[in-house]
């Protein structure tokens, strides 16, 4: 499992967009925010960069990244 700390998140169409950004490179991805502490916690089969990079394109940075 994945745990990033996310920049941008505000609301709640901002975890909709982390989750659906997540889930459009794994759909069988386990998503869960944490909106209030900016933390996205991912269990994928996808690497963590593919990961990263799929967060910060929907416009969200991942300003850190770690294994749990």
């Amino acid at each position: 499992m994945y745990e990033l700390r996310v920049e941008g998140m505000s609301c709640n169409h901002c975890v909709s967009m982390v989750t659906k950004s997540v889930l459009g490179i794994d759909r069988a991805a386990k998503v869960d925010v944490d909106l209030k502490r900016g933390i996205v916690r991912v269990e994928s089969k996808e690497s963590m960069d593919a990961i990263k990079d799929a967060v910060s394109e929907a416009g969200y940075p991942v300003i850190a990244a770690s294994l749990v």
